[in-house]
């Protein structure tokens, strides 16, 4: 029998991010919100399609680029379905695209609230010693890998900075200050709790 737990985290940010645009209505910089639905405009085969955002002050919009002057016949039927019925999974995705909402806007605002999604992958968390974490990102995240893991597995940082330093916790790729930076796809950490007075609780945790 595995004395591993291995899991697999899903982690998606639960709140889009915002960008911070000069709103001439409000006469500053305000944060803009996404209102969901997008705008396809045809001129002749040339379609331009927008996702619309909205002045949290005063409901200006300001449209995030999706389409720019393509031509009809080069974009995909469904995408372009999705498009004109406001499809939510095709919201989300651009939604939480903060690289290409930065590029566009210039600044933007980001959350730290997240959903986690827990899959058992090996092991039983009433006969294992040690935690294998595999991290998979549905969108990006400002949240520290520390606060994940306190969040999640109930312990404390200052605990799990213990753990790294006497090499009982360990990131991969990123090893070393891992535990200070935002979350990222892809991540593997591995926690010993062999010789943990709660073991068991901080594996059932991990486990949902």
């Amino acid at each position: 029998m595995s004395r591993t737990l291995r899991i697999r985290w899903t982690i998606a940010p639960a709140i889009a991010p915002r960008p911070l645009i000069n709103c001439n209505r409000c006469g500053g910089v305000r944060p803009y919100q996404c209102g969901e639905k997008f705008r396809v405009n045809a001129n002749g085969k040339r379609i331009d399609a927008w996702l619309i955002y909205r002045c949290t002050g005063c409901e200006n919009s300001w449209n995030f680029t999706i389409l720019e002057r393509r031509n009809r016949r080069d974009i995909e039927p469904s995408l372009l379905t999705a498009l004109e019925g406001n499809d939510p999974a095709l919201v989300r995705r651009y939604a939480f695209d903060s690289a290409t909402l930065r590029n566009r806007a210039g600044r933007i605002e980001e959350f730290a609230d997240i959903t986690v999604g827990k899959k058992l992958l090996d092991g039983e968390p009433e006969h294992a010693a040690a935690l294998e974490l595999g991290l998979r990102l549905e969108g990006t995240t400002p949240l520290r890998l520390d606060r994940l893991l306190a969040g999640e597995l109930g312990l404390s940082r200052s605990r799990l900075q213990a753990l790294e330093d006497r090499e009982r916790l360990t990131v991969e790729p990123d090893g070393a200050r891992a535990l200070r930076k935002p979350v990222r796809d892809g991540l593997a950490v591995r926690i010993d709790l062999a010789d943990e007075a709660d073991c068991s609780a901080v594996l059932s945790a991990a486990s949902g």
